[in-house]
């Protein structure tokens, strides 16, 4: 079977691998579907793990079961599944308390050695995935392609459940890329106003389908002022870091409310992850800094669902489509910030 693996900074080589056989316990999937996370393009910028010859990336799947193993009853030939990257150990102390994604052995498809991804015509999930994994069915009425958009989904829609949105409040989304464009589907699919906040013309343009109330350049608008603005002077109910720049996360606690909420969505470069706020407005305004991380597994089946309804609406977020052999052309056009959802089809 053809394989993509990155070799080295921003290089793939496309290898003919060995038809995968499914173990006791698992399955042989058939990718349909998979998805060029952000997470993706900085292992791709920076090269295979340190000490590994390669890696086979990709953790947004979709696809066909085609094989089972020996005792292998949950799923059977044919079945089309989507799975999300997060493999936890269920022992540890946050797994015990169903804090899955806290998980203090925290393994990922695509990422962490050993978890081959979904870039390649077919990929193996163990027992050990399907039992502490992710893994659902896909709905009938939902193509693979779309259903590939399950795992970005939801971590914001974990999000949006530790912000507790609702009907009334206005969100401020700082950040346009794929993920800021989810965010703006389901905070209105919550009866919330939405306000982006985006450098970049053309993620400005992009965003638009997504119907947000209000967008701003950040750079040549005043961002505090048209938030205030736009709330009458009060301030946003919540605001969202989809971003990697700590710069707006300082700003965020300024255009929040009094007792708002803070969600810091996006994480920031391993190298330099420090942000500065001002403390005694968080505390004399008694504002919530919330971190935002994965997700518990029902959020993917939530996903699903949503996709299939089309509150979430994935003809908007999708693209870009290549094959295998043009992996890198569809990294290319991701990274390029011209892109939404870049979707490779092996």
């Amino acid at each position: 079977m053809k394989t993509a693996v990155l070799i080295a900074p921003q290089q793939f080589a496309l290898r003919e691998m060995p038809e995968p056989e499914a173990p006791p316990g698992g399955l042989v999937l058939q990718v349909a579907a998979c998805g060029i996370c952000g997470s993706d393009l900085r292992r791709w910028k920076e090269g295979p793990p340190a000490g590994t010859r390669g890696v086979v990336p990709g953790h947004e799947v979709a696809g066909t079961v085609v094989a089972v193993g020996k005792n292998t009853s949950r799923f059977a030939p044919g079945d089309r599944l989507a799975i999300a990257p997060d493999v936890h150990c269920g022992t540890c102390y946050y797994c015990q308390r169903g804090r899955f994604n806290l998980c203090d052995h925290l393994q990922f498809l695509g990422i962490t050695a050993g978890f081959p991804g979904g870039f390649a015509e077919k990929m193996i999930l163990t027992s050990k995935i399907l039992t502490n994994g992710i893994v659902h069915p896909v709905p009938a009425e939902l193509s693979l392609t779309h259903a590939a958009l399950a795992e970005p989904c939801c971590s914001v829609l974990s999000a949006h459940n530790q912000a507790g949105t609702t009907l009334g409040d206005t969100v401020v989304i700082q950040g346009a890329g794929p993920i800021g464009c989810i965010h703006v589907a389901v905070a209105k699919s919550r009866g919330a106003r939405v306000i982006i906040s985006e450098p970049s013309q053309v993620r400005r343009e992009l965003a638009r389908s997504f119907q947000p109330d209000l967008i701003v350049d950040p750079v040549n608008e005043n961002l505090n002022q048209s938030v205030r603005d736009f709330t009458n002077g009060i301030g946003a109910d919540i605001v969202i870091c989809a971003n990697p720049v700590a710069a707006t996360q300082a700003q965020a606690v300024e255009i929040v409310r009094k007792a708002g909420k803070v969600i810091l969505f996006g994480g920031l470069p391993k190298a330099n992850p420090m942000t500065t706020l001002d403390g005694n407005r968080i505390h004399y305004s008694e504002i919530q800094v919330i971190g935002s991380f994965s997700y518990h597994p029902t959020m993917h089946e939530l996903a699903l669902e949503l996709l299939k309804r089309q509150v979430i609406q994935a003809d908007l977020l999708i693209t870009d489509s290549f094959n295998l052999d043009d992996i890198q052309k569809g990294y290319q056009r991701a990274a390029s910030g011209s892109a939404l959802k870049v979707i490779i089809k092996p």
